[in-house]
C-alpha cells in the first residue's frame, strides 16, 4: 500500500489556509449585511468640535467664532529681533584641547556649555579663562564665535 503523500505540516497549512479563507468571505458577507439594514452615510459620519475631539452631533452653528484669515499662521512664529547686547555672553572656557582645536564654553547667563572651534577664537585663550563671544548655530547646534578673552 502506498502512503499518502501528504506530511502532517502541509495539512496544517491547508487548513490555515481554509480557515483564513471562511474568515473572509464571512467579513464580507457582514459588510453586506450592515450596508442592507440601513446602516446610512450619515451614521458613519463623526464631527470634531473645537478642542479637536471626536463626536457624534454636529457642532451648534450659533457658537461659531470667527476668525480673520491674517490671523492664521502655518509656518513657525517669526521671532522678535534680539538686541545686539543680548547676541553678546560671558563665559569661561572649560575645556580644550589643542591638538584638536575645539573645546567648550560654560554660558554663566544660563550655565550651559557651548562648542567652540579654535577657528571662531580670536585671543589666544586657555582653560579656565574668562572670555566674551557670540552664540550661532552651527551644524549640529549652537557655537560660540568671535571669542575673545574678557579684559577687566
Amino acid at each position: 500500500m502506498a502512503r499518502s503523500q501528504e506530511t502532517f505540516n502541509k495539512k496544517e497549512v491547508r487548513n490555515k489556509k481554509e480557515k483564513k479563507r471562511k474568515d473572509k468571505e464571512k467579513k464580507r458577507l457582514e459588510r453586506r449585511d450592515n450596508i442592507k439594514e440601513g446602516k446610512s452615510f450619515d451614521d458613519m459620519i463623526a464631527y470634531v468640535d473645537e478642542n479637536g475631539r471626536l463626536s457624534s452631533t454636529p457642532p451648534d452653528p450659533g457658537s461659531r467664532q470667527k476668525v480673520k484669515v491674517e490671523d492664521i499662521e502655518i509656518s513657525v512664529p517669526k521671532r522678535a529681533a534680539e538686541k545686539p547686547e543680548d547676541l553678546i555672553r560671558k563665559g569661561i572656557l572649560t575645556f580644550f584641547n589643542e591638538s584638536k582645536g575645539f573645546g567648550f564654553i560654560r554660558d554663566l547667563a544660563n550655565q550651559q556649555s557651548v562648542f567652540v572651534h579654535i577657528n571662531d577664537i580670536i585671543d589666544p585663550i586657555s582653560e579656565n579663562s574668562k572670555v566674551i563671544f557670540e552664540i550661532e548655530m552651527g551644524h549640529k547646534g549652537p557655537k560660540a564665535v568671535r571669542v575673545k578673552l574678557d579684559k577687566p
